[in-house]
């Protein structure tokens, strides 16, 4: 999956692209070693919004690619050019990782990529995509969607999302959070997390999370419920729930559950820690519990996860 490629035709959006070109590009100076190694395929010229964009390659070397990223597609009553739309079904059937940014998943439908997964795209369209494509199970409330070797994402930063979401599945947690730092940017927000937030970070200091937040993480280890969370940030479990679906797009204890798993990630990365003593120091209590929670979240036990992220030299 090292190798990353582009598919572009007339009439995408530079934004998505953009944002590809910022993850997959260039490594951060954290990160030692080779990096992705990208390249830009279309048939000629290509208009981007209003830039023109010169290819490196032809279509045909996306069937060469581990992963193919689809940029946004502009105008989503006009039918996707049929030589990208063949060159993306080619690609994967190569083998090839096929990834969709906003309305590039209009791309992945025709190619019939999506035909009976869930995806997603920009919430102003699922409506549309749905429409024209009975076979998808169209999702509107969630960032983005990993069905393995074909992955779409709504509008916008959540293609930020699953672009950081693929080099923490290819790299491990640590080189997305670094991905994260230099681009200044949260380091994770779950595919499942609503598309339609009112706040996405906490980003006032009276916000009533602002305080919360850093307090919980500083007590991970710790047996926290609701209750606990609610009486620390003086308000009801009720208010509570309605500000954390308002800032997060999920719920109390599942925002926990994720913070105690990236931090198991984390451990699991950068120490030797035994899974007994990593369940303890991240409020999971017992190994069984932690890889139960692990695996459902992530697909793989923590060994697994340990012996393909393992960083060279561990803490």
């Amino acid at each position: 999956m090292d190798s990353v490629a582009f598919a572009l035709t007339d009439g995408m959006l530079h934004f998505e692209l953009a944002i590809a070109q910022e993850v997959f590009g260039s490594a951060p100076d954290a990160v030692p070693g080779p990096w992705y190694d990208m390249s830009v395929c279309g048939a000629g010229p290509v208009r981007v919004g209003r830039f023109l964009v010169e290819p490196d390659h032809g279509l045909d070397r996306l069937a060469r690619a581990g992963t193919v990223i689809v940029p946004g597609w502009a105008d989503i009553d006009v039918p996707p050019p049929a030589d990208l739309v063949d060159a993306v079904r080619a690609a994967h059937e190569a083998g090839g990782r096929v990834a969709s940014l906003c309305t590039g998943a209009f791309v992945l439908a025709a190619a019939g990529l999506l035909d009976g997964l869930r995806a997603t795209t920009h919430w102003a369209h699922t409506d549309a995509l749905a429409e024209r494509h009975p076979r998808v199970t169209v999702d509107p409330d969630v960032l983005y969607v990993d069905n393995g070797t074909v992955l779409t994402s709504a509008g916008k930063a959540a293609a930020l999302d699953l672009c950081l979401h693929l080099v923490r599945r290819d790299r491990g947690s640590a080189v997305a959070n670094a991905v994260a730092r230099r681009l200044v940017v949260p380091p994770h927000r779950a595919g499942g997390q609503a598309q339609f937030v009112t706040t996405p970070v906490p980003a006032r200091d009276d916000h009533p999370l602002a305080a919360l937040l850093p307090w919980v993480m500083e007590r991970l280890d710790q047996p926290l419920t609701v209750e606990d969370l609610a009486r620390r940030a003086r308000t009801s479990s009720r208010t509570l729930t309605r500000h954390f679906r308002a800032a997060t797009g999920t719920t109390p204890l599942q925002w926990l559950l994720t913070q105690r798993i990236r931090r198991a990630q984390e451990l699991l990365e950068s120490t030797d820690a035994g899974i007994d003593a990593i369940a303890t120091v991240t409020g999971m209590g017992t190994a069984t519990t932690l890889r139960r929670h692990f695996h459902r979240a992530l697909g793989v036990p923590p060994d697994t996860y340990r012996r393909t992220f393992r960083a060279a030299h561990p803490a």
